[in-house]
């Protein structure tokens, strides 16, 4: 078949977002994808647009992502909502916490401000009575991720690109194999989520499964997107199981409730133990939830890491190959600012953020 520029292998949040970035960059992008655009892992996600300072490589890809989503515009077509973003303090040693991350945070130019208990019951006046306080960044936000990969498909479609109804069966030289047998000639991004391991079995990864609950409809019950301070040890945490607080609403009056983490569960079924933990947790913070009916439960495997953090760049000792995946429960953030930076290094422009904590180089054995 006819050659293009670049080549990318998946079609969820962080696919679409580098073929759309790569189209604005003038090249001529072909888009890989069996099933529904964004139907699998990104279906299977929240949608926050949230600063995570755990870890200064996040922090930054974060950011940096947040930055880009706002220079976007026409996000009002993926349910977008700049409804900000309030961690709550369960106690006062969780409280005391709240100094470094807002430190953290402006250091990375985010605005960030501590909140006593008080201003917390303003603020979610719905949430538990006891709470220590928290801390409110005012410019974060929500989306409903498989409509924004709707809308960047349209726009990819709309700039050329050419979308394949079919598989990756493995990478050749120059290009990639489909499942027809056809082959695909040009520089290959692998952004298939934890299916990347199948074509790139060099890169370790694992998957993480994660359970949520939508809600039938309950305008303003809740005004944040709300989650618990110990979310971080929760989402990125060594633990086989763990459940953390975190709520979100959405454009259409609907609650959104996560969030828990099974490490190597690698089928979709509900896990009725970790989604009982996983309310119990939510009811805990937030009490109303109990009387509210769900509409649909459901799980997505997030794909991992060793370290934590994605692979982004070139693939060693793989030619004209490129990566981009392994970014958990973060991907629906930091999508733009992957393909930014993907796109610079394949451009050779000098990043806008340091690329060496993402670079796929940094793993230690390289054995296909």
């Amino acid at each position: 078949m006819a050659g293009h520029d670049l080549i990318v292998i998946g079609a969820g949040i962080i696919g679409a977002s580098c073929a759309e970035r790569a189209l604005a960059d003038g090249h001529r992008v072909a888009i890989v994808e069996p099933g529904i655009a964004g139907g699998g892992i990104t279906a299977a996600s929240m949608g926050h647009l949230v600063a995570m300072d755990d870890d200064p490589a996040e922090l930054a890809l974060s950011r940096y992502s947040i930055r880009c989503w706002d220079a976007f515009e026409g996000l009002g077509e993926c349910e977008y909502r700049r409804c900000g973003t309030l961690w709550v303090a369960a106690d006062e040693r969780e409280m005391d916490a709240v100094p470094d991350k807002i430190a953290r945070l402006q250091a990375a130019g985010v605005h960030a401000e501590a909140v006593d208990a008080a201003r917390l019951r303003e603020l979610e006046p719905m949430l538990a009575p006891g709470l220590a306080g928290g801390m409110l960044v005012p410019g974060e936000g929500v989306l409903y991720p498989p409509r924004a990969v709707d809308w960047l498909m349209a726009r990819c479609r709309a700039a050329g690109a050419t979308v394949l109804e079919r598989r990756a069966s493995r990478l050749v030289d120059g290009g990639v194999q489909l499942d027809d047998g056809s082959v695909l000639r040009g520089q290959v991004l692998v952004a298939a989520g934890h299916a990347s391991a199948q074509l790139l079995p060099e890169l370790p990864m694992h998957v993480r499964r994660g359970h949520l609950v939508v809600t039938d409809r309950h305008p303003d019950l809740v005004r944040h997107q709300v989650l618990e301070l110990g979310y971080a040890d929760s989402a990125h945490g060594d633990a086989d199981t763990s459940v953390a607080f975190n709520v979100q609403p959405r454009a259409t009056g609907q609650l959104l409730i996560g969030s828990s983490r099974e490490r190597d569960a690698s089928g979709p079924e509900v896990n009725p133990p970790v989604l009982a933990r996983m309310l119990e947790r939510a009811f805990r913070y937030l009490p109303a939830l109990r009387a509210l009916q769900a509409t649909r439960v459901w799980t997505g495997l997030r794909p991992c890491t060793g370290d934590g953090r994605p692979y982004i760049g070139a693939v060693p000792g793989r030619e004209g190959c490129w990566v981009a995946t392994g970014h958990e429960g973060l991907g629906v953030t930091t999508a733009p600012g992957t393909a930014r930076l993907l796109l610079d290094l394949l451009a050779g422009r000098a990043p806008g953020i340091d690329p060496s904590p993402y670079d796929p180089a940094r793993v230690a054995a390289w054995a296909r």
